[in-house]
């Protein structure tokens, strides 16, 4: 009988990206003589009953999850289904203070990153912002704790910027971030599946401090230190990715300094720029499994 495999979006619509890998994971399922369906997170009634978990999960043997939704993510796991990524590594990249959290005390260099204060109910006290002032100076980055493709991100130049955007983002989890000068606008953007490096580019937009393909970067096929791999490899591992894409930031003295980890990378632009069939490459590793 032929394997069956299930691909889970977000019910709400999805980006560009996310149909563009449904579109490649199902070419090369295809190729293997696997069944795909896709399901809507909406279409899938997860719940729990007398203290049990069940699921109108379809029939199927893996699950490719492409959606951020991490209850019904565990809902599945605990229905006993192997999700591809698992739910905890999932909300370990989703949250961007969360990822560098679990990768702190490891050995991985990452820029100086500050959480920003819970508030319950705003109170207009605003004088901690010295103390972020003074530990990361200017320029600095805010980012949202959710966001992709380069949103929910912004550089701070003086402290009206930076009492600004906390105004705007009191009651939203953010961080606070150190700037890196010397990666302004460039990135190494790393594909790591199963534990391994397998295909990496360059990302450059010099009309600004963005480098993301989405916000107008360019991408270039580079050759890139061992120590590069290593870190990519190592955070992946520690966060428990079967699939993800590593960012690193150039430093000073070219070392290679975490940025973020996107458990869900898209595969358009790396396989359009390194010739890689990144899909491929995945979906013989979940085969294997």
């Amino acid at each position: 009988m032929n394997k069956k495999v299930l691909i889970v979006i977000n019910g709400y619509g999805v980006a560009d990206g996310v149909q563009h890998q449904v579109q490649r994971l199902t070419e090369e399922f295809n190729k293997r003589d696997v069944f795909v369906s896709v399901a809507k997170s909406t279409d899938i009634l997860s719940y729990l009953k007398e203290g049990n978990v069940f699921s109108s999960l379809p029939e199927c043997d893996y699950v490719v999850y492409l959606d951020k939704d991490r209850y019904v993510a565990e809902l599945l796991e605990r229905s006993g289904k192997r999700i591809f990524n698992s739910c905890e590594s999932i909300v370990n990249c989703d949250d961007k203070m969360l990822t560098h959290i679990k990768l702190s005390n490891s050995g991985i260099k990452m820029p100086t990153t500050i959480s920003s204060a819970l508030c319950y109910r705003d109170n207009g006290n605003r004088d901690y912002i010295k103390t972020v002032e003074k530990t990361l100076g200017f320029p600095m980055i805010v980012k949202e704790n959710y966001g992709s493709l380069g949103r929910q991100v912004y550089l701070i130049n003086d402290e009206k910027e930076l009492i600004e955007i906390e105004n705007k983002l009191i009651h939203v989890p953010h961080i606070f971030q150190e700037f890196v000068s010397t990666s302004k606008g460039k990135d190494y953007r790393l594909i790591v599946i199963g534990g391994k490096v397998v295909a990496y580019m360059k990302r450059e937009n010099k009309h600004s401090y963005l480098s993301n393909l989405a916000t107008g970067g360019k991408s270039y096929v580079v050759q890139l230190p061992k120590t590069y791999i290593e870190i990519a490899e190592k955070a992946a591992k520690i966060i428990g990715l079967d699939y993800c894409g590593v960012d690193l930031l150039e430093g000073q003295d070219g070392e290679p300094i975490l940025s973020e980890v996107n458990s869900n990378a898209f595969y358009q632009g790396i396989e359009k720029t390194t010739g890689i069939n990144v899909a491929q490459l995945y979906v013989d590793y979940i085969l294997s499994k």
